[in-house]
């Protein structure tokens, strides 16, 4: 039987109230860019600023809160602190000299390390400093203070739950807003993208293949082109359908037993294409047995297609990937190397943020949506692993993963 688990989330509503969200939708109008706040007509699905799909930044804006909750501030002191103790009120109501209170509290203290724990008014009342009428006044008096003080601390505690409710019910309302566009742009992807691509594959290939007439090698050249474009649109398609199953609150996983050749096969023969264009040296070392290990397939091998991906694009002409699978039981490790333009020690932490370039200017030298990492870290970390990156800048850079052996 398949093992399934799933990525569980924060809810953010909850922790959109402490951070008082300022993400100013308005869906009969316009609506604000969760990434870079440009004002966009509602009905669009992606910014006309910065590009970014409005649904997945509304992920990204979830996502953001979820992980940053600051300390409430202001907190009411408590009625304890707000009531002076019995001997300091007794001084400055007059009933008691300060000198009078601190010999008392002097025996007070000898007394207690003899053993004789003996209250501070029955000492006063005993040397003779106050009556014990007046003494039960003042003790009266300070219990009506600390009513006042907790009369008081529970206005400001209402006070505070109405602001927090507030706040909670302005950012139901504008997540849910954001969820609304996420839903739409979901359907969009399913029914509007998915379908025609996988009618235009299938002609493309006919028409490589020759089934549908000869062609000239001019003509080949431009049908292979088509086919790269559309091998490259259709895995940016998935990337987004993928992490838009995170805005659900969950991905589901199904773990099987499977070769570590059924992983690779697919990804290594486009890397291998991709590698003699570019003038590049692939390399893979895998073991020459048989090796399954339990893994959702499509997953880990969308996840190793990325490291390759981006090993290829981060390269310079003439450099070398390699991928690397290493068994030493209980696991098989996977690791991808790289001699391209590699990533320094404080940034690498940046690479898993969603939708983030490390080169984020608009004449950036490459492409693609920012979100593969990303996605492919939470992919890792459900499987029960982590993603190690060691790389040095204009050295190259190394992903590794381990899965357990099946």
């Amino acid at each position: 039987m398949p093992k399934f688990r799933k990525i569980g989330y924060p809810h953010p509503i909850i922790l959109a109230a402490w951070l008082r969200i300022e993400l100013s939708i308005d869906m009969s109008n316009t609506i604000q860019c969760p990434n870079c706040n440009h004002e966009n007509i509602a009905s669009e699905s992606y910014c006309a600023n910065c590009g970014i799909s409005l649904a997945l930044a509304a992920v990204l804006a979830e996502n953001k809160i979820a992980k940053q909750i600051p300390e409430p501030e202001n907190l009411p002191l408590s009625p304890e602190i707000l009531v002076p103790r019995l001997g300091d009120y007794l001084v400055e109501q007059g009933l008691l000299r300060k000198e009078q209170l601190d010999a008392s509290l002097k025996y007070q203290k000898e007394e207690s390390q003899q053993g004789n724990y003996t209250l501070l008014g029955r000492i006063l009342v005993d040397k003779g400093f106050i009556d014990q009428n007046a003494l039960d006044t003042a003790i009266t008096e300070q219990i009506v203070l600390l009513q006042d003080a907790l009369k008081k601390s529970n206005s400001e505690l209402e006070q505070r739950v109405e602001i927090r409710t507030a706040e909670l019910q302005q950012a139901l309302q504008k997540i849910t807003e954001l969820n609304q566009l996420k839903t739409n742009f979901i359907s969009n992807i399913s029914h509007e993208l998915r379908t025609p691509l996988a009618h235009m594959i299938g002609y493309l290939e006919l028409l490589n293949d020759g089934a549908l007439g000869p062609l000239d090698d001019e003509q080949l050249h431009a049908i292979q082109v088509l086919i790269k474009s559309y091998n490259r649109l259709h895995g940016l398609i998935d990337e987004l359908i993928q992490f838009s199953m995170l805005s659900q609150g969950e991905m589901s996983l199904s773990q099987l037993p499977v070769s570590i050749d059924s992983l690779i096969d697919k990804t290594i023969a486009h890397v291998q294409n991709v590698a003699a264009e570019r003038n590049l040296i692939f390399t893979l070392n895998k073991p020459k047995q048989e090796v399954k290990v339990l893994a959702d397939q499509d997953k880990i091998s969308w996840v190793i297609g990325e490291f390759l991906e981006n090993s290829l694009k981060f390269n310079r002409d003439g450099g070398k990937v390699m991928l690397t699978i290493a068994v030493q039981p209980p696991v098989a490790t996977f690791a991808v190397y790289d001699t391209g333009i590699g990533i320094s020690p404080e940034q690498i932490d940046e690479i898993f943020e969603p939708f983030h370039q490390l080169d984020g200017s608009s004449t950036r030298r490459y492409g693609g949506t920012g979100i593969g990492l990303s996605l492919a870290k939470q992919i890792i970390e459900a499987h029960g692993s982590q993603i190690k990156v060691q790389s040095k800048v204009s050295r190259g850079s190394k992903f590794e993963f381990s899965l357990p052996l099946a």
